[in-house]
């Protein structure tokens, strides 16, 4: 029994010491992404309102934008969808989504129900564009700048505290909105 006890203690003394650093991290909400100072990854893809046209990510080059992928079947991207809509209606950086190994059908219907907060809608049905971009699990964000760099990224649904707060302050020239 006694020769269990001691690799159980250094065990026991190992998870507190690191639930200690977990809790004490500044950045454990964070996941960092190899692409922040690099160039967005190239798309060329079908548009969701006309398949027949192709988005092409070089076309967005030349000025900020953002880049959100979702998909109808991602819960969180229903919770971030008020404030897409916000972003929208700021008209500051115009919003590219990428819907994500969706059915086209329910995703114009989604955003037909909800408002269509996108510039325009790049579908990736194979997944292989949000591959390219890191994308974890929806929903994500990427803050793009003129040169198509990759700015800011963001795990999770947007939020209004987001957009303002880690957002918008990335954006020259635009004040913090509410400020």
């Amino acid at each position: 029994m006694s020769r269990f006890l001691l690799p159980l203690a250094v065990f026991a003394l190992l998870v507190v010491v690191l639930a200690i650093g977990i809790r004490h991290a500044p950045e454990k909400d964070i996941i960092a992404s190899p692409l922040i100072g690099k160039p967005a990854p190239h798309f060329a893809l079908p548009d969701l309102a006309d398949p027949a046209h192709t988005v092409d990510s070089r076309s967005l080059t030349g000025r900020w934008y953002l880049f959100n992928v979702w998909g109808t079947w991602c819960f969180e991207c229903r919770a971030e969808h008020d404030t897409l809509l916000e972003v929208r209606n700021a008209a500051i950086v115009p919003l590219v989504g990428l819907d994500w190994k969706d059915d086209d059908g329910e995703a114009r219907a989604w955003l037909a129900q909800l408002g269509n907060p996108y510039q325009v809608v790049a579908v990736d049905h194979s997944g292989r564009a949000a591959i390219d971009w890191g994308v974890y699990g929806a929903p994500e964000t990427f803050l793009v700048n003129p040169q198509g760099i990759v700015v800011y990224k963001y795990v999770g649904p947007l939020t209004h505290e987001v957009w303002t707060h880690d957002i918008l302050p990335r954006v020259p020239g635009h004040p913090v909105a509410g400020s």
